[in-house]
């Protein structure tokens, strides 16, 4: 089923009850996750992979990347597009943290001067490889966000995570990071996040990700979703909170600050100086 049938799908009367009844339920996951993670110090820990899954991890992010574009395009576009609308104006250095195979870059209309003081950060080397045949004039940088950088403090006007941050097992450390280096006069940071553990995002991923996994790779989908997105809504908006205020935010599919019947989030921040 394409996203775009989904969405249809989510405006019968039948799915918006079924999320209208859950909405009390996700408040009371949110209240315990709060509770639960209020206590216990990130950074969040997992077992470690077997060698199988290691592999298969880096070529099904490789893979979803490429299909998501392809079949879901919806989604795709106001993933990308909304980074771009809200951009600052004349900015001159961008930083994109887990930039992928650099998907996003396409969307970007950038100058000589802005091209080359792009850098795209990602912590997979076939992803930084495969950005780096794509985009040749990009600064594709293999490296982890959630540990210092070599750039000096405020060298960006501009830093970008789209679908990132609900991955981070060390979402503070990330978070003061991209603090140290956006620009406290005119720096911007954009996210979007995917609205993790909502009815709506549910459905969706079991039409889309969780199948094309499984049928790729015949195994459960768990295991490798429970390690990916790990850190929901609720938790990223208070790591950001201390270091950045919001300027705006944007719900899709439907323009209500409500996570149970949207997909994604996206938001823009300045820092707090």
């Amino acid at each position: 089923m394409s996203v775009e049938k989904f969405l249809l799908k989510c405006m019968s009367y039948p799915i918006v009850i079924h999320c209208l009844n859950t909405v009390r339920k996700g408040r009371k996951e949110r209240h315990r996750d709060r509770k639960r993670f209020s206590t216990c110090k990130w950074p969040k820990t997992f077992p470690p992979l077997s060698s199988e899954q290691e592999i298969i991890s880096n070529d099904f992010m490789k893979h979803w990347h490429e299909v998501l574009p392809r079949k879901y395009g919806v989604v795709d576009e106001f993933n990308h597009q909304y980074v771009v609308r809200h951009a600052p104006k004349g900015f001159r250095r961008t930083l994109e943290i887990g930039a992928g195979n650099g998907e996003h870059i396409k969307y970007e209309r950038l100058t000589p001067e802005q091209e080359s003081n792009y850098i795209a950060v990602d912590i997979r080397e076939n992803m930084v490889h495969a950005l780096s045949e794509r985009y040749p004039n990009i600064n594709a940088i293999l490296g982890d966000c959630q540990q210092r950088l070599d750039y000096t403090d405020g060298y960006f006007d501009r830093i970008m995570a789209i679908h990132v941050l609900e991955h981070l097992p060390n979402l503070p450390e990330a978070v003061r990071e991209m603090h140290r280096l956006c620009d406290k006069q005119k720096g911007v940071l954009s996210i979007v996040i995917p609205c993790e553990g909502s009815s709506a995002y549910s459905f969706a991923r079991r039409i889309s990700g969780q199948r094309i996994f499984e049928r790729r790779y015949k195994q459960s989908y768990r295991w490798f979703i429970e390690r990916e997105h790990i850190n929901k809504p609720h938790e990223i908006f208070e790591e950001l909170q201390p270091y950045f205020s919001t300027l705006r935010s944007t719900y899709f599919p439907f323009p209500v600050p409500f996570e149970f019947c949207n997909l994604c989030i996206g938001v823009t921040l300045i820092p707090i100086r």
